[in-house]
């Protein structure tokens, strides 16, 4: 009997053993499963969540428009080229501006420019009270008529101020006024820049003996007449024909090409170095008078 209970109880034994190793396995097992399927999800979210690289496309434009190409880059730094005669380039990433400009032509000369208004040589009084703006009286024996300033062309051989040339006329001669050399050439005058010649304004006393065959004879006062060609007024004498300053209350029926309007109050007047004319109308047309202008 004892070796029968002694053996029913290793039976018993035998058979927790084999229980406790078949539930290992399987736990080793669920957790070999667990694993990979945790590795397939983190696989399958990194897959998910990977960054995306999507590269930035710059779109360039071409613009042309005759002779003016214009290349704009929209990827932040814009620069045009502007294709002409002068040349812009614009850089907006530092919002500076370069511009080339060709100075070989620039010069410095005093012109003696007509500037001074003559006054005195026999003229009638005002009878009309002057024009009064700013601290200044403007003279003139006219009413203001306004007209628009239209420069009168006065032929092939003139030009107006600052015009170059590249050579002088073998027909010009040479003057010298206050220390400062000068080319004549039918009613023009030149001096010396860079690479060629300039035109600038006639000095005061220079004398020549001709005019060109387009001068006008203006009227200053009852006994005296000047000449007048291309916004300059010359006096004869016996030399020749010297240049003079314009006397106030001469009227002219053209002004060259370089003058400004300028609005002073209620009157436009027309600004030619520092000379003002105020636009008149004289026997139906349309001329211009010579301002005397006095400070107040």
């Amino acid at each position: 009997m004892r070796v029968y209970l002694s053996f029913l109880l290793l039976l018993v034994m035998f058979t927790d053993v084999i229980h406790a190793q078949d539930r290992s396995a399987g736990a080793g097992k669920k957790a070999s499963t667990g694993s990979k399927n945790a590795t397939a999800r983190t696989s399958t979210t990194t897959a998910k969540t990977a960054p995306t690289n999507k590269t930035a496309t710059t779109k360039s434009s071409n613009v042309n428009t005759g002779d003016k190409k214009t290349n704009v880059s929209n990827s932040g730094n814009q620069t045009t080229n502007i294709g002409s005669n002068n040349k812009v380039n614009v850089d907006n990433s530092t919002n500076n501006i370069n511009i080339n400009v060709d100075n070989s032509k620039d010069i410095q000369v005093n012109n003696n420019r007509n500037t001074v208004v003559r006054t005195g040589y026999n003229q009638p009084p005002y009878a009309r009270p002057p024009y009064y703006y700013g601290g200044f009286h403007y003279n003139c024996y006219n009413p203001f008529f306004y007209h628009p300033y239209q420069p009168f062309y006065w032929g092939p051989t003139w030009h107006p101020w600052g015009f170059f040339v590249a050579t002088m006329a073998t027909t010009a001669i040479i003057l010298s006024v206050n220390n400062q050399q000068y080319h004549y050439d039918q009613g023009v005058y030149y001096v010396a820049s860079n690479g060629g010649y300039t035109v600038v304004s006639a000095p005061i006393g220079a004398t020549v003996t001709t005019l060109p065959p387009q001068t006008q004879t203006v009227v200053v006062n009852s006994t005296t007449n000047n000449y007048y060609y291309g916004g300059t007024y010359y006096e004869k004498t016996s030399k020749g024909y010297t240049v003079v300053p314009p006397t106030a209350g001469t009227i002219v029926e053209s002004l060259p090409d370089g003058g400004t309007e300028v609005k002073i109050g209620d009157v436009t007047y027309v600004k030619i170095g520092e000379t003002y004319y105020q636009p008149i109308q004289k026997g139906g047309k349309n001329v211009y008078e010579v301002v005397l202008v006095e400070k107040a």
